[in-house]
Formats: C-alpha cells, sequence, structure tokens
C-alpha cells in the first residue's frame, strides 16, 4: 500500500470516532437546554395528563442511554425523527433547507477567494499602495460583524438604489440569474470577512515564501515575476492558505445561522433558531448534526489535500 493510501485510510478512520463524539455531544446538550418540549409543543392543552401520555409516546421518559441509543439506531436507518410541531419528517426539512444554506456558504466561499487571494498575492508584492488597501480591507472585513454588514447592503442596493431585493428566496428552478439576485447580498456579507482572513494569510505566506533562497535562484535564471509568483511561489504557501479556508468553512456555517435571519433565507440555520425557541428537540438535534457533520467533512478534504501539496505530509503518516 502507498504511503499516499495509508496517510487517506488513516484520516478516514479518525474520522468516525469524531463523528461518534460529535454525536453524544450534539444529543446531550440539547438534553440540557432548560425548558419541556412537551408543555412548548402543547401549549394551553400542557395538562399533567396530556404531558405524560406525549412524553410517554415520545419515549422522553426513559434514560438517558436508552434515548441515546434508540436516537443512533435511528440515525444510521436514516431517520432523524419526526418534527414535533408539524408532525413532517426532520430529514424531510433538512432536504428542504440544506440546499439553500450550501448555495449560501459555498457562494460567500466563492467570494471570499476569490477576493482574497489575488489580493494578499499583490500585497505581497512590496507595492506601498496595494499594501495599504489590504490592510484597510483586512482590519474593516475582520471588525464589521456580518449581520451589521448586511443590513448597510440592503440599505445601499436594496433600499436607496433598488438594484436588488431585500430578503426572500428564489430557488434555482425559477431561473439562476433570479436566483442570485436573492443570495448576492447574504453571500456578500457573509464571504467579505472571510475574504479578510484569507486576504491577511495569503499575504503573510507569500512574504514568507518569496524570501526564500529558491525565489532568488528562479530570478537570476531569468524567470519573469509573475511566473515565479503563481507557478512557483504561491503553490509553496498553498498550505497556510488551504488551512484558514478549511477553517473558515466552519465559521461560514456558523454565521448563515445569522445572516439568513437577517435576509429572511429558508435555510438551515433559520431552521435550528426556530426549533431552539420551540424546544423541538429532534428538530435542532437534525440540524446541529447536519452542519457540524459537514463541518468535520470540510476539516476530513483539508487533511487530504495536505497529502496532495505537501508530499512531507503524507510521508509522516
Amino acid at each position: 500500500m502507498s504511503a499516499r493510501s495509508r496517510f487517506i485510510l488513516r484520516r478516514l478512520a479518525l474520522t468516525i470516532p469524531t463523528l461518534l463524539a460529535m454525536s453524544v455531544f450534539v444529543f446531550l446538550l440539547i438534553r440540557l437546554v432548560p425548558g419541556d418540549p412537551v408543555r412548548t409543543m402543547l401549549g394551553f392543552r400542557a395538562t399533567p395528563e396530556n404531558v405524560a401520555t406525549v412524553r410517554s409516546q415520545l419515549r422522553l421518559d426513559d434514560p438517558l442511554p436508552a434515548q441515546y441509543l434508540t436516537w443512533i439506531t435511528n440515525l444510521f436507518q436514516g431517520d432523524l425523527g419526526q418534527d414535533y410541531i408539524s408532525g413532517v419528517s426532520v430529514g424531510t426539512l433538512i432536504s428542504q433547507r440544506l440546499p439553500v444554506t450550501a448555495e449560501l456558504t459555498l457562494l460567500a466561499m466563492f467570494i471570499g477567494v476569490a477576493i482574497g487571494v489575488p489580493l494578499g498575492v499583490l500585497a505581497s508584492q512590496g507595492r506601498r499602495f496595494t499594501r495599504r488597501v489590504a490592510d484597510g480591507f483586512v482590519v474593516a472585513g475582520v471588525a464589521v460583524p456580518d449581520f451589521w454588514l448586511g443590513t448597510l447592503l440592503v440599505l445601499l442596493f436594496a433600499a436607496t438604489l433598488g438594484w436588488l431585493p431585500p430578503s426572500g428566496w428564489s430557488a434555482l428552478s425559477d431561473g439562476l440569474v433570479q436566483n442570485l439576485r436573492y443570495m448576492l447580498l447574504p453571500a456578500l456579507a457573509l464571504g467579505i470577512g472571510e475574504a479578510a482572513y484569507i486576504t491577511r494569510t495569503t499575504r503573510s505566506a507569500m512574504v514568507q515564501v518569496l524570501g526564500e533562497p529558491f525565489v532568488q535562484f528562479l530570478r537570476a535564471k531569468g524567470l519573469r515575476d509573475r511566473d515565479i509568483v503563481f507557478r512557483h511561489a504561491l503553490r509553496n504557501a498553498s498550505m497556510p492558505i488551504v488551512t484558514v479556508i478549511g477553517i473558515q468553512f466552519g465559521v461560514l456555517l456558523g454565521g448563515a445561522i445569522v445572516i439568513e435571519t437577517v435576509f429572511g433565507l429558508p435555510g438551515l440555520g433559520r431552521m435550528v433558531v426556530t426549533a431552539i425557541d420551540q424546544r423541538n428537540y429532534t428538530v435542532v438535534q437534525g440540524g446541529v448534526l447536519v452542519i457540524a457533520t459537514m463541518f468535520i467533512l470540510v476539516t476530513l478534504v483539508t487533511d487530504l489535500l495536505y497529502g496532495w501539496l505537501d508530499p512531507r505530509v503524507e510521508e509522516s503518516a
């Protein structure tokens, strides 16, 4: 078996206990939240007899280990439970909401990479004006909260200029242009902050690599600066850039919860917020589980990219 295959298998093997530990954490965290979901669900009908009946039907009177075993067994069978309020399958709710969150996150990350990597590379070249622009962008991008930036974007492009809708959602089936009109402002609000982090990391990594002896050697051979930067230096600086992109992807999943609420997007994050208000255990569990699993899988992909970008990581596996 090759070193690359061993590296991939080891990372996959480490992912399985991580997913199991995460499932235990999600299960216990939801159970420790104050409030009775049965009383919330029943409302004015929450008499002691009705509460006892519903708790028995939902098996909430079972010991926690028994509840977890039932939940994880159903989970392996593809059953995430049922919404207490509407009676709809949690899997159905997630399948309806997940495409919105996935599109928002991917668009925001695309904006972050498309702005952050080129700006970081240009800022590392030593031009004073470009460095100042990059520094100002990084400070503003890190300091400004996503929800506040989203509010400003709505005031400018929706309320003042009238170019884009302030909120709402249009599916891809209704047309790509119409879909992007609704998704552009949320993606910008979420992606600009990520672009600031990527810019800072890219600039720092490129400055370090451009000071290496091999760069001076390539310049002595007569290679153009553009070829040195994009064909040689950027690849050698890609490790920290890939790392911050993987980490910030998880940040985007968390930020999507706020942005979906601000812009009225029917995404997974907004569904989880509503379920928390309703003390809807099964929906919160399912939503948080999916979000956490996506973050773990992105981390796995980031680790696997190490073996492709840096052979030394693969050899040490």
